[in-house]
């Protein structure tokens, strides 16, 4: 299938990133408290299985949205501002820090606490839920700052 240019390419490209950025403030709605309970409570699993869900299907989300939006429907600006662009490459980059910081506190200050390692099985499965969130954080982060690109470029002058 080709990248789709039409008249309903800019919604649809607009959809897919207000689905994205919603996904994206899901998973920081949920997984801020957890980060807290990681920090004030350092080895204790904290996280319930409704949190579980939710991580999950923000994770899903972004990635389908991202995987949809790069294969089949090109970004498009929806004006130009320099401003507006550096607000979001800004966003962008903050939002990120967060991703980093859950994956410093479950890595270098939670897993030290632990009384025991879990079975094999379990850390990967565990490895890879935390790759997959934070990879599909990484890709929506990635998104802003293709739209903020767009958005700072000079528009092309008629009959270039």
């Amino acid at each position: 299938m080709k990248s789709r240019s039409g008249p309903s390419a800019p919604w649809i490209y607009l959809g897919l990133l207000a689905a994205q950025t919603a996904a994206a403030l899901t998973l920081f709605w949920i997984v801020f408290p957890i980060f807290h309970g990681l920090i004030t409570h350092l080895g204790s699993a904290m996280l319930a299985l409704s949190d579980q869900g939710g991580i999950v299907a923000s994770a899903a989300l972004l990635h389908c949205c991202y995987w949809t939006r790069l294969k089949w429907v090109p970004v498009t600006r929806p004006f130009h501002s320099v401003f507006v662009a550096h607000l979001l490459f800004f966003a962008s980059r903050v939002s990120f820090f967060f991703g980093g910081a859950l994956f410093s506190a479950i890595f270098f200050r939670h897993l030290p606490e632990l009384d025991a390692f879990p079975p094999l099985a379990q850390t990967f499965v565990k490895s890879l839920y935390v790759t997959a969130t934070l990879f599909g954080l990484f890709c929506s982060l990635l998104e802003l700052d293709r739209v903020g690109k767009a958005m700072e470029d000079r528009p092309p002058e008629h009959g270039e």
